[in-house]
């Protein structure tokens, strides 16, 4: 009797392509896991700004005050497993590491491990969804850093590819939305309607915010480069949203949080505590806090927002809720999915669909030369000017 002949894979056909790519690296801030680790760790965060020891003390009281531990590893780790699980439901064959730029896993570290496991084409998943020089070319200079190490190493460095921005990716911004409503609904009935939302981010220097994004996107002078222009863009597309789902129309601004520079150096304003102040001496009912900006309730989020911008707010007798960040969200994770397949489709040369919300549009794969530039130029991998192509 003739051998069977061999069905085909009725799956097979349907399993999600992420080729060229063999594994995605997600690449993250790190943060102290104890109060040993603090201080070192900011003198990792600090390396070459010549910052006493003794003021890294002070500084460290924030982490300190909640035992030592900065909850974006944790995060992470629940990101991590949100990936795998959401990969492994969906039938993508891509394993998922994880590397810091301040902390352990190192990304030196990880990016040797996978090299040595014959990794050879990587997606990298940077836990910043905006252009900025702190949130996109310096994590592609923590990339050339750790790929030019594993060079002096004799190993052969793999390539690596930055996803896109997502911060108007609806994986992203969906969430976000039902923490706002979330927030609103904890509030007392009788301020809800007209409580104000304040839209949450890092404050950087007012320089690199005109420089940030490709460079059509630099105006000097004007509202900002792509930093402001799209946390405004999420900002108008969640208020939007939280109007149709609540019927009321919240009065909203776009606030800053976590300035560290010196004084004299203009960084993006005004600042929650000030907002805030501002807020309750014009007569405004309550607030909700929306940290859009962030990923994961970090120690930023924690301390700035849940401690001091809280405290500010219970002293003034202005009610006041925070919202929820993306976190491990499942819709986050099936959006870090849809990138990765996104980003593999351009790379085959394939027609892809962009998914995205608001004004902007999806953002560029590839970042150009000039794009969110350092005050001294430096290698960055993952973009046009990359040595490691």
């Amino acid at each position: 009797m003739p051998d069977q002949l061999a069905q085909p894979d009725a799956g097979a056909a349907a399993r999600p392509d992420a080729a060229p790519y063999d594994a995605l690296l997600l690449l993250s801030f790190g943060g102290p896991e104890g109060p040993d680790d603090v201080v070192p760790f900011l003198e990792n965060v600090t390396r070459g700004r010549g910052i006493p020891r003794e003021r890294l003390k002070e500084v460290g009281q924030h982490y300190f005050g909640f035992g030592g531990v900065s909850p974006i590893n944790e995060q992470n780790r629940h990101l991590l497993d949100a990936l795998r699980k959401d990969f492994a439901d969906h039938g993508l064959d891509l394993p998922v590491f994880w590397g810091n730029r301040n902390w352990a896993p190192y990304l030196t570290d990880t990016l040797r491990e996978m090299a040595v496991a014959g990794h050879r084409r990587i997606a990298v998943l940077a836990t910043s969804a905006y252009a900025s020089y702190s949130g996109c070319r310096q994590y592609r200079e923590n990339l050339a850093d750790a790929l030019a190490a594993l060079v002096e190493e004799g190993l052969e460095p793999p390539r690596v590819d930055k996803l896109r921005h997502y911060f108007n990716h609806p994986g992203f911004v969906d969430p976000m939305t039902d923490g706002v409503v979330a927030a609103l609904e904890s509030l007392p009935a009788d301020v809800r309607e007209g409580a104000h939302l304040a839209f949450t981010t890092h404050s950087i220097p007012t320089a690199a915010a005109d420089t940030s994004g490709p460079v059509e996107d630099h105006t000097r002078g004007g509202a900002g480069g792509a930093y402001v222009k799209q946390h405004l863009d999420v900002a108008a597309v969640i208020a939007d949203e939280v109007a149709v789902r609540t019927g009321a129309r919240h009065p909203w601004q776009l606030v800053y949080q976590s300035r560290s520079g010196a004084p004299h150096v203009p960084w993006l304003e005004p600042d929650i505590c000030d907002h805030l102040e501002g807020l309750h001496g014009a007569g405004a009912p309550a607030v909700v806090m929306v940290p859009i900006g962030f990923v994961s309730d970090h120690m930023e989020v924690m301390y700035d927002l849940d401690t001091e911008a809280t405290a500010k707010a219970a002293e003034l007798g202005l009610p006041a809720a925070r919202s929820a960040t993306v976190g491990a969200d499942p819709r986050f994770a099936a959006a870090v999915r849809e990138l990765v397949l996104e980003r593999a489709a351009v790379e085959r040369g394939e027609p892809v669909e962009r998914c995205w919300v608001g004004m902007l549009g999806a953002s560029h794969d590839l970042c150009a030369v000039g794009c969110c530039p350092a005050r001294a130029p430096r290698p960055a991998a993952a973009g046009a000017d990359s040595p490691y192509a």
